[in-house]
């Protein structure tokens, strides 16, 4: 019974924290109150919120972490697929950009990173699920100039440059929607990692 009502506890606080992406990228984060996310959840309570979450804010945290979790868990499934390791990180970047074409995810996003980056509590939690990320991502490099598939390049700054792409464009594809096209934007990527192939001397 204690397990049935953790589940249910766990499946309500999702549902809080899918409700506040669906109102923040229509509304845009700054608009969306506790009352809107509490009808877009299915007509909860403001009580109910405050079981799970003790402000807007700490429901901004839960949706940040709650999309780190998803790319670690993409990462994970990742290092677990019969690629090598350059094919991983093409895969996960090609997989983070597919956010891009999403113009309500995008607008989400942005409005998220603005409210972070104006609060220190929120932009350290941020950074360490950044830096979190590129670690993960450095074992890959690192594995790859090991095994020769890569040519020697440091792996925690090209990690960083992968973690940066992948936020960057979103975040420019919500100022400047028309600015590019992602079908050229994989080209040139898939051109870049082309290039960083340890290819043997003919």
């Amino acid at each position: 019974m204690p397990r049935l009502a953790n589940e249910a506890r766990e499946e309500r606080r999702v549902r809080f924290i899918e409700a506040a992406r669906r109102c923040s990228a229509t509304k845009g984060y700054r608009r969306v109150t506790i009352d809107d996310v509490c009808a877009e959840a299915g007509g909860f309570s403001k009580g109910a919120f405050y079981t799970y979450f003790r402000s807007k804010q700490d429901l901004l945290v839960a949706v940040l972490e709650d999309d780190a979790a998803r790319l670690e868990a993409l990462i994970g499934t990742l290092s677990e697929a019969p690629l090598s390791e350059l094919e991983r990180s093409q895969r996960f970047l090609r997989e983070v950009l597919k956010l891009g074409e999403d113009s309500a995810e995008v607008q989400r996003r942005a409005d998220l990173w603005s409210e972070m980056l104006a609060d220190e509590s929120i932009r350290e939690r941020l950074g360490a699920v950044v830096a979190r990320r590129r670690k993960l991502l450095a074992r890959w490099i690192e594995a790859g100039t090991q095994s020769g598939e890569l040519v020697d390049i440091p792996a925690n700054a090209f990690a960083a440059i992968l973690v940066a792409l992948s936020d960057g464009l979103i975040l420019h594809r919500a100022l400047d929607p028309s600015g590019f096209r992602w079908g050229n934007i994989r080209l040139a990527l898939d051109t870049i990692f082309d290039a960083l192939r340890s290819h043997p001397p003919s």
